[in-house]
């Protein structure tokens, strides 16, 4: 049977807290993970029922770290999950024992509702309800190993049947219910206060709220990007295709994302709707029993997909995984472990207008088994970032630069408990502005820093303190037609003099990376005990 509800697709900041909540309290099965068709660089999970039917997936785009979003007209609001009736009491009793804020029960269609947020704030509501029955059989928890502080496997009895309903928010609630009645096969269900009530054959629905007078939606992490709806097959997406190009619409961009094919539309209140067939399905490239153990990127299904592409994607663990959760520091970063660590780590500070995945295929590729800690400049410069403010081209905020050292040495050292780091099998990688802030670091909080590899750079300090850095080594690697480059030779002096062990080298290059500067990083690793990479 097609018809209803397909996907509904969100946007989560922390994808660790992400799998927690919707695998571990939940109890959803992970059936798929791929960067994204429109982003390789962005991770997009698939959560669903055992075999990832249509009707029961949640899929989460990740923006880790990135930007709030708002909720308003022109956008879902809140996602409705399925559950038996007698359940709800169970359900709050489990939220309760692990400290997730449940409100409710309360009635909405006459149907017993538990509202749940999720680690990003977006309204999760259990509905206790028969309408989805027939589907109960495929909702057979998959069992995990439980994971210490993580909730246990949810009981059969209180498993999620699918997708109850979907809130839209809009204000031109007539013209989007008609819209969407016309063309994808809803009917109309009765009204509850506000909300209008769209039904499909499977019985679950849409629930059309009238947003006169609200705020605009505004994209970004805690928000739900779009929903989708079950199409027959790629004929009927063609048909409805015309039919909505007959209308004047819009744009109906059709795509093949492996697992179904879609054609997407805005509704007349503004929500991306999608429609999206139920074959080939979510076993097309793994068995039921292997759903969502491997990564697929897009254009590498049949192959291992390259590491500068899989590096920049965020790391999670499943229940039962060893895990190392990222810990509030005083700066945003990313943490990249491989498959074997050998105990080094080698952190990364970009340049001005990255930001922390910018340099994490050469750190991968020059440091293959070690952890690797990116961060994120705290300032910000026509709204890109960096490490300290600057005033000039060539002058900088000396009392910013100092603070923001300050903050990074603080980094450094909480960072030894929260994640296990050694500094004294720790090496530092800047490329520009992060480099300048490596150098200021190790002369304004020296001992900190023993291995560094500065890109680029020049001294960030107008008049630099002179410690004693006997024991320190660093790599300088300047490029010969680099405007900057001029500048290095004052910051090579001024670490020699300080007792640092200094090797200083230009290379045929302007101001930008080159492959010689990850070759000759990679060597210089290798003389100071990193395992490295192939030359």
């Amino acid at each position: 049977m097609t018809g209803g509800l397909h996907h509904v697709t969100l946007i989560t900041r922390r994808i660790q807290d992400n799998v927690d909540f919707y695998v571990c309290f939940l109890g959803l099965r992970l059936v798929k993970r791929t960067a994204g068709f429109e982003d390789a660089e962005q991770l997009h999970l698939f959560y669903g029922d055992r075999t990832g039917r249509p009707g029961s997936l949640v899929t989460f785009l990740a923006w880790e770290d990135g930007g709030q979003g708002r909720v308003g007209r022109g956008a879902p609001s809140e996602i409705a999950l399925a559950i038996a009736p007698d359940a709800i009491g169970s359900w709050m009793t489990r939220a309760l024992s692990f400290q997730i804020a449940v409100t409710g029960p309360s009635s909405e269609f006459g149907e017993p509702v538990l509202r749940l947020k999720d680690p990003d704030g977006v309204i999760v509501k259990l509905v206790g309800t028969d309408a989805l029955r027939e589907r109960n059989a495929v909702w057979a928890p998959v069992p995990e190993e439980p994971t210490p502080g993580l909730p246990p496997p949810v009981e059969p009895a209180m498993a999620i049947q699918g997708l109850r309903a979907v809130t839209l928010l809009t204000e031109r609630a007539k013209e989007t219910t008609d819209f969407l009645a016309r063309h994808f096969g809803l009917a109309p269900a009765g009204e509850d206060g506000t909300i209008h009530r769209l039904v499909s054959s499977c019985g679950d629905a849409l629930d059309i709220r009238d947003a006169s007078g609200f705020w605009e939606a505004a994209p970004g992490t805690g928000t739900i990007d779009h929903v989708a709806l079950r199409a027959q097959d790629v004929a009927a997406i063609r048909a409805t295709r015309l039919d909505l190009a007959a209308e004047e619409a819009g744009p109906t961009p059709v795509h093949d994302r492996r697992y179904f094919t879609s054609l997407y539309v805005r509704e007349p209140g503004g929500t991306l709707i999608e429609f999206a067939t139920d074959a080939p399905g979510m076993t097309v490239d793994e068995p039921e029993e292997r759903l969502g153990s491997r990564l697929f990127v897009p254009g590498h299904e049949a192959d291992t997909p390259p590491m500068e592409m899989t590096v920049v994607l965020p790391q999670f663990s499943l229940p039962g995984a060893p895990r190392r959760v990222p810990r509030a520091l005083p700066f945003v970063h990313r943490l990249n472990a491989p498959e074997e660590e050998d105990g080094t780590t080698l952190f990364l500070l970009h340049g001005s207008g990255a930001n922390e995945l910018s340099l994490l295929p050469l750190g991968r590729g020059i440091a293959p088994r070690a952890l690797l800690v990116a961060l994120r400049g705290r300032a910000l410069e026509e709204g890109s970032p960096r490490f300290y403010r600057r005033l000039t081209r060539y002058a900088f905020d000396q009392a910013d630069v100092r603070a923001e050292a300050e903050a990074f040495a603080a980094f450094m050292t909480d960072s030894v408990p929260a994640y296990g780091i050694d500094l004294d099998r720790a090496a530092f990688l800047g490329y520009s502005n992060g480099a300048n802030m490596i150098a200021a670091t190790m002369l304004l909080h020296p001992g900190l820093i023993r291995r560094a590899i500065l890109l680029r750079a020049m001294s960030a300090l107008d008049v630099p303190p002179m410690p004693d850095l006997q024991g320190t080594s660093v790599l300088v690697i300047s490029g010969e037609d680099d405007a900057y480059g001029a500048h290095a030779p004052a910051l090579e002096e001024t670490l020699r003099a300080t007792g640092a062990d200094v090797t200083a080298e230009t290379i045929k290059a302007g101001h930008m990376l080159t492959d010689d500067d990850g070759r000759r990083a990679r060597a210089w690793l290798r003389e100071h005990g990193f395992s490295v990479g192939a030359a």
